[in-house]
């Protein structure tokens, strides 16, 4: 019998667990301003590499391995480490912007649910799929300032078919991640989310290294120690923030989550992500917010409430 209950699917989510999807949306939302600002210092492969050795230091020296089949741990840290973040690291290096990217990141909740019913056989319910609609009209809004009638942002000069596609596969990538949460649940229930998310973060960090080395024409400074000494402290803050909170903390909190609830039923709160993004933004790097993306965090703050009251509602 599973140490951990499901929870059925129909059923709404505890309120703990709500608010722990919502501190998730925090986390990640403020996540792109120190992902823009480590990105000032680091190459994206050179990011993505300190930012998974920072997330497997020093817990893996006092957390022990999951107890599950190696593979597991393998798949997820290859897909939610190397392939999320490989593939979006690549589209904005060959023709995405940032803000383009980060809604068109959000479809891996369509991607997850579509994974979801193939391979688990989770049917998404009613609220679910009422949200995922205005979720899915809000994204369009978020896209049309970059593509729309009157848009005034630059994505249709920096975003390439190429980026837009390798963008659509790391979001394909993180589904698939919180695809292997639910597995594992499966074949290794009462399984520690945080152990196991610690032990896989050491996956992505020789693939990202390598692609750094054959990629990267200043990669080998990093073997120096000068290099590392005449980084500024918020460099260090921002691989501190992306390694420990928002990989830890952050994946942590959804790992848990997923081993709880079908993956249909977690992934639409990433939809959250997007608005904090937006707001993290407006406050601290001074953007402009226009019409359309007024818009868009309209119609995602009504699809969240859809999908968390929905079920509460259906129930009374």
């Amino acid at each position: 019998m599973s140490a951990v209950a499901r929870a059925p699917v129909g059923d709404a989510m505890a309120t703990r667990d709500v608010l722990a999807a919502m501190a998730v949306v925090v986390i990640w939302g403020i996540n792109f301003v120190a992902m823009k600002w480590g990105l000032r210092y680091f190459t994206p492969f050179q990011l993505g590499a300190v930012r998974y050795l920072f997330a497997a230091l020093p817990l893996v020296f006092f957390l022990k391995p999951p107890r599950m089949h190696w593979r597991w741990v393998l798949l997820f840290g290859l897909f939610q480490g190397v392939g999320q973040f490989g593939f979006g690291f690549f589209a904005l290096k060959l023709g995405m912007t940032a803000a383009l990217a980060s809604v068109l990141m959000q479809t891996q909740v369509f991607f997850t649910a579509l994974f979801a019913f193939g391979i688990l056989r989770e049917r998404p319910g009613r609220p679910l799929v009422v949200g995922m609609a205005i979720a899915a009209v809000g994204l369009g809004c978020f896209a049309m300032n970059f593509i729309g009638p009157g848009a005034t942002g630059t994505g249709v000069g920096g975003a390439t078919m190429v980026g837009i596609c390798l963008t659509l596969c790391a979001a394909a990538s993180w589904a698939v991640s919180n695809i292997v949460s639910r597995m594992v649940q499966r074949a290794s229930p009462g399984y520690k989310p945080l152990s196991f998310v610690v032990w896989s973060s050491l996956v992505p960090v020789l693939p990202f290294a390598a692609l750094s080395a054959l990629t990267d024409a200043d990669a080998g400074r990093w073997l120096h120690w000068d290099a590392w000494a005449a980084l500024p402290p918020v460099a260090w803050g921002a691989v501190a923030y992306l390694g420990w909170v928002a990989t830890i903390v952050g994946y942590g909190l959804w790992t848990g989550l997923l081993t709880r609830y079908p993956a249909n039923r977690v992934a639409p709160f990433s939809l959250g992500v997007p608005v904090v993004g937006l707001a993290a933004g407006l406050l601290v790097l001074g953007e402009v917010v226009t019409a359309w993306q007024w818009a868009g965090v309209a119609c995602v703050v009504l699809a969240l409430g859809c999908v968390v009251l929905g079920p509460r509602w259906a129930r009374r």
